[in-house]
């Protein structure tokens, strides 16, 4: 008896362990369709849509030994390193603070752009300085964190990136700074003796971070976006588009199924993005009808490193043909170039 209960305990440890245990890979494998709407209200809009403007989603999950093998036997799931997903330099609470930032990036340039092309003006504002993560061993280990926004230098306020690039250049080895900043919306102050930056190329003093600027954008009228849960920028050309089709008169739709994917840049182009075919077969799962995806252009530098590289474009269509749906997918450069295909589509 004993035998058997001992041959029981270790079968379930060895299962616990074949399906809990965190491998240092991901699975990425098709999403699904949201309709922008739900995530984005623009103050006294003009929203009457016949159809839909729906951003697209990948799942990503951290392997375990069974969603791996499960994966290799499935040919629109993919296995991932580790590390083509997380920078080597971040844990796994400051890679989720980058995609919330990258998320965050991407509402603001969607604003900015929306704006720009219904004819309205913005305002931005500049916050600080966004920590996105804290180097092992550096300055600021232990002291600041992912997510904290540095907002004076020894009582210098910050109003650009640059200047917090600027005032440091000037200190050595071991001078003490005194770095006041936001976390969680309340203001601290550290005083923090500067280290050697780690595996940084050149050898300098330095806080031990990295880091980018935080913007935050006023409009008039204002737009709530409530994405707490979509992390990276991908979303970024749907976000503009729906924030358009909110300001303006006229219903872009035309009563379509719209989806796309694709990163607003703050000049309105369209930037390339990761997982597109897997958000092709989502899309045509969820019923879209049109797809916008991003043109990117692949340099001979880039093909002559990267043989396999092709534009977001092209493994759209070759996607689209191997599903075989009847989804139209759409190549874009620009917001400029969506919004021309949606302005001369006939209404259904």
């Amino acid at each position: 008896m004993k035998k058997k209960i001992g041959l029981y305990a270790v079968f379930l440890v060895a299962l616990c362990f074949f399906m809990l245990y965190r491998l240092d890979a991901y699975i990425m494998k098709p999403g699904s369709a949201y309709d922008v709407s739900k995530f984005v209200t623009v103050a006294n809009n003009h929203a009457d849509e016949a159809g839909s403007m729906s951003l697209m989603t990948v799942a990503m999950q951290q392997a375990t030994p069974f969603s791996y093998l499960w994966a290799k036997t499935q040919k629109y799931e993919k296995i991932m390193d580790i590390k083509q997903v997380r920078n080597p330099l971040e844990d796994d609470e400051e890679y989720n603070v980058r995609q919330l930032k990258l998320m965050s990036d991407s509402q603001f340039n969607a604003k900015y752009v929306a704006f720009q092309r219904a004819g309205l003006e913005a305002k931005i504002h500049f916050n600080g300085v966004f920590v996105l993560n804290v180097l092992d061993g550096g300055a600021s280990d232990g002291l600041l964190k992912a997510g904290d926004e540095i907002t004076k230098v020894d009582g210098t306020e910050i109003t650009n990136q640059q200047m917090l690039v600027e005032l440091l250049s000037k200190k050595q080895l071991g001078d003490q700074v005194t770095i006041q900043f936001l976390r969680d919306k309340k203001e601290q102050q550290e005083t923090i003796a500067l280290k050697e930056i780690p595996q940084a190329e050149e050898k300098r003093a330095g806080l031990g971070i990295t880091y980018a600027e935080s913007k935050s954008i006023e409009t008039n009228p204002s737009v709530t976006m409530k994405t707490e849960d979509i992390g990276g920028p991908s979303a970024g050309l749907m976000f503009t588009l729906e924030i358009l089709n909110q300001l303006i008169d006229e219903d872009l739709t035309k009563g379509y199924a719209v989806a796309g994917t694709g990163e607003m840049l703050i000049d309105g182009s369209v930037g390339r993005i990761g997982g597109i075919d897997y958000k092709i077969i989502a899309a045509d799962r969820d019923g879209m009808e049109i797809f916008f995806a991003p043109d990117d252009e692949i340099t001979p530098e880039m093909k002559a490193k990267y043989p396999e590289l092709e534009s977001n474009y092209a493994t759209a269509v070759k996607t689209a043909k191997e599903i075989g749906t009847k989804m139209k997918i759409v190549p874009v450069k620009t917001v400029d170039d969506a919004i021309a295909y949606l302005k001369q589509l006939a209404p259904k």
